[in-house]
């Protein structure tokens, strides 16, 4: 099957899904139908079409109230600076919590202990970082360090607009680091890799397309949950490869805060992120390819799916988003300087 064809088709069912939902018929009152906007990054959109279905029907039992959630997805800092512009975000589900963070700082769309209100800081799955090469893995792809040998074509996406783009960049620093001993080294490592990238996607998903629908690209780095889609839809074509060490990627989520007080849709919105814990949403979670956070028995479930490999947080390697960013991906910081340079 086509793999753009492929999602849009699940993009419509989800918006046949919505549409029927908007038929039934109600009680006079808007009080019986809520509408949340989730409002997330690329890879995200099979899980969240799944768990908006299951949570529909979960808070239907409960309330007796219908509630429709629509999606909007693309890379991470778009989706945050689209908040912060305006967009009627109920919740943010981005790909990591400096995005987050920029909506507490810019706005004060979310309040600043947002990360303290959910179990494991507000991140009800993690993932990794891996490459899907293509198949029979012809460039002999087997670790961060094949990345950057002349002649291999990388297929990632753009730090500066994707979430996904910064776990890449900084698992590879981070491995060039403890290889190469300094980060001066990790730097030179770097930018020898992106002078393999033809091209920088806005998002994961974009990449995704780039290295699977338009054949770009000697080895595509993909969040975990991406390369097992595309080793679910195309098996023949392509393998994952997992490397040595790689980052433990942490997506947080968020209720935004001056949008539900507004709205009034704080109470489902709050009730929607929590319901991510529960076991049914923990095993979805697992279905799709994303590592559930806090249900054993889901990890137990799906550990198949999930190689070992060694993991560093950001926290261990970088000090926090915080000081990711600013040294990475700021105006004039790492990513800028070793870029410009192509």
């Amino acid at each position: 099957m086509n793999f753009r064809r492929h999602f849009i088709k699940i993009q419509m069912a989800a918006a046949v899904a919505g549409g029927l939902a908007l038929l039934t018929t109600l009680p006079a009152g808007a009080q019986q139908r809520v509408e949340l906007l989730n409002v997330s990054y690329d890879p995200t959109r099979e899980l969240y079409v799944e768990f908006n279905q299951a949570f529909a029907r979960y808070w239907k039992g409960k309330t007796g109230q219908d509630v429709v959630v629509k999606q909007s997805h693309g890379g991470s800092g778009k989706q945050a600076r689209s908040i912060i512009d305006g967009l009627d975000a109920d919740v943010a589900t981005l790909a990591l919590a400096g995005d987050t963070d920029a909506l507490a700082k810019n706005g004060v769309w979310v309040r600043p202990d947002w990360q303290k209100r959910l179990p494991h800081n507000s991140s009800p799955y993690n993932s990794t970082i891996v490459f899907v090469v293509r198949a029979g893995n012809p460039k002999g792809i087997r670790d961060w360090d094949d990345l950057a040998k002349p002649g291999v074509s990388v297929i990632t996406p753009n730090p500066k607009t994707s979430g996904g783009a910064r776990w890449n960049y900084l698992a590879a620093w981070e491995f060039a680091k403890r290889k190469l001993g300094s980060d001066a080294a990790a730097r030179d490592f770097v930018a020898r890799l992106y002078g393999n990238v033809p091209v920088l996607d806005t998002g994961a998903r974009g990449s995704t397309i780039t290295f699977a629908q338009r054949n770009q690209g000697d080895v595509l780095i993909a969040w975990e949950n991406e390369a097992w889609l595309l080793d679910k839809e195309f098996g023949s074509k392509t393998d994952v490869v997992v490397p040595s060490v790689s980052i433990l990627a942490e997506p947080a989520v968020a209720v935004v805060d001056r949008n539900v007080d507004r709205k009034g849709t704080r109470a489902v919105a709050e009730e929607y992120l929590k319901y991510l814990y529960s076991e049914e949403g923990q095993d979805i979670i697992g279905k799709h390819f994303y590592r559930p956070a806090v249900s054993q028995k889901a990890q137990a479930k799906y550990s198949a799916k999930f190689p070992r490999l060694t993991l560093f947080t950001i926290d261990q390697a970088f000090g926090g988003w915080q000081q990711a960013d600013k040294a990475h991906f700021a105006d004039g910081a790492s990513f800028d300087q070793i870029y410009t340079r192509k």
